[in-house]
């Protein structure tokens, strides 16, 4: 089943259109309307995750330069606490890898119902649309990595057009007096910065992708740390002159009521054509951010295999150089947790998954800080490694406080579903014979 001798898929671009398509997914396009109630001020919550974002990359940058392994996150967690810690903080990404699946193809659904209404209308057909996008998308990961990747790439490009063509028009057609007040909500700058950093997270969750599959990637220690960063920037970048454009077309109040507010301020700047650009867009950036998720779910599982947390099996790859078990085992769950929640409605399962996403996301975030300041104990004293230790530090109480603002519910969910791991991992390592190396 092993294919090592396999020629490496990824190079820089596929590499930048991994972390760029695997973050710019549905977040963005819900996040105007969102954000509107917080005013002007909001755009601090911009500023302040965006610097949060960065050192993030930074944090994770520095540790792929040294640990250069498949898994990202979860192989620097078990670098740095062992086995055990390990384990329980790739468990906690693997689930933010596949309720992410879950959640932004019941998105894609949502704008698919766009063009075809019956899909938000009737919750049989959205869901039967759902778990085809991700069976779909499983099979093409199947059968090639590489092909994966292209996909990803001519994806990523097509859906920042739109997005910049947003921008364009807003800052050509649209008027300053349709920005909001400083500050709408009434509530004290802090708080209000506070909660615009945790709703604007979801938006950035992805970056981090672009180092999981190193064993797939040209030259990882080289590559990873140049498209975290390169990534970032253009996600940052596409996010701010977007947002601001479509503050500029739409009035605050209108933009507070809408429900999807890229293809209304399309329709007032070019008509239908231009809400059908926007639609088309949005579907394809939700697909591009949906095979992004299948293929990391993918690489987390067997990263954990190949390091005996997890059956042994499942570390496999297929003839095709694809861990065709591991895609199984993740497509899988994505599509019950997508079937235990689509009573709810297409919002109110996609906002659920959401959080739950972002939260065991940043939680193996947070233990890759903390691994980064104890590995950077190793090395001697240094202005390389104060700035490093620097950043890591910061990245750790990033991730911290959008924790915190997750909420108890998500809070408590999350917590649940950690714990489940404890008892996994007890008959994992009971019938693992494999040592780490």
């Amino acid at each position: 089943m092993e294919n090592s001798s396999a020629k490496k898929a990824i190079g820089f671009w596929g590499g930048w259109g991994l972390v760029v398509g695997g973050t710019i997914g549905s977040g963005i396009f819900m996040l105007p309307s969102v954000m509107a109630p917080y005013g002007l001020l909001g755009m601090g919550g911009w500023i302040l995750c965006g610097i949060g974002a960065l050192l993030l990359s930074l944090m994770l940058a520095d540790l792929s330069s040294r640990l250069p392994k498949i898994g990202g996150p979860y192989a620097y967690a078990r670098a740095g606490f062992g086995d055990f810690i390990g384990f329980w903080v790739g468990w906690g990404y693997w689930i933010s890898l596949w309720s992410a699946l879950a959640a932004i193809a019941i998105a894609c659904v949502g704008y698919l119902g766009f063009f075809i209404p019956v899909l938000s209308s009737d919750p049989f057909a959205g869901l039967i649309a759902t778990l085809a996008i991700v069976w779909g998308l499983t099979f093409l990961n199947l059968w090639s990595v590489e092909g994966a990747s292209l996909l990803q790439l001519l994806t990523t490009i097509l859906k920042i057009l739109p997005l910049l063509l947003i921008a364009v028009m807003g800052f050509s057609m649209g008027s300053v007096d349709n920005m909001p007040d400083f500050n709408p909500s009434g509530g004290s700058y802090v708080s209000v910065l506070a909660t615009s950093v945790t709703l604007l997270m979801w938006a950035f969750v992805g970056l981090e992708g672009g180092t999981v599959p190193a064993d797939d990637m040209e030259g990882p220690d080289k590559t990873i740390p140049k498209i975290l960063i390169a990534g970032t920037l253009t996600v940052l970048g596409v996010y701010l002159v977007s947002f601001v454009g479509v503050m500029l077309l739409m009035p605050a109040e209108d933009l507070a009521a809408s429900s999807s507010p890229f293809a209304d301020a399309g329709l007032i700047a070019l008509g239908p054509v231009g809400a059908a650009i926007i639609a088309v867009g949005a579907i394809v950036s939700t697909f591009g951010a949906t095979n992004a998720q299948v293929l990391f779910s993918g690489q987390i599982v067997r990263a954990m295999a190949l390091d005996g947390l997890f059956p042994k099996k499942a570390g496999a790859l297929s003839s095709r150089g694809t861990p065709v078990y591991a895609l199984l085992i993740s497509a899988t769950l994505a599509s019950i947790l997508a079937a235990m929640n689509y009573t709810k409605g297409l919002v109110d399962a996609f906002v659920f998954m959401a959080l739950l996403s972002t939260l065991t996301t940043l939680i193996p975030l947070a233990f890759a800080a903390v691994a980064d300041l104890r590995l950077l104990q190793e090395e001697g004293s240094s202005r390389k490694r104060f700035r490093a230790g620097m950043v890591a530090l910061l990245a750790f109480f990033y991730s911290l406080l959008v924790i915190y603002g997750a909420g108890e519910e998500t809070v408590f969910y999350g917590f649940l579903l950690l714990m489940s791991a404890m008892p996994v991992y007890v008959l994992v390592k009971k019938k693992s014979k494999v040592q780490y190396e």
